[in-house]
């Protein structure tokens, strides 16, 4: 997500929800001026940003769970009878 999409976004959802208007660019507009066709942009914005967001969240849960299983596996390791050498830097 770019960072222009997501501050129409916020600006939006912001906005029209406290006064009807919508700002793009720095430019105010009436969400009940604007067209279907612009009404409908804005929504699929607001909808992908949200998609967005989930993944961010899914990818934070599973890159905690991996770090989890990297240190579960490290401790099990070091249980280990045998070890290879570290390798040289």
């Amino acid at each position: 997500m770019n960072m222009q999409s997501n501050k129409i976004e916020k600006e939006a959802k912001m906005d029209q929800e406290s006064t009807g208007l919508i700002t793009v660019d720095g430019v105010e507009y009436k969400f009940s001026d604007m067209t279907d066709a612009a009404k409908a942009q804005l929504s699929n914005i607001q909808f992908v940003d949200h998609q967005v967001r989930q993944l961010q969240n899914e990818w934070a849960v599973s890159d905690t769970a991996r770090l989890g299983y990297q240190a579960a596996l490290k401790g099990e390791l070091l249980k280990s009878p045998k070890k290879l050498k570290s390798p040289k830097k």
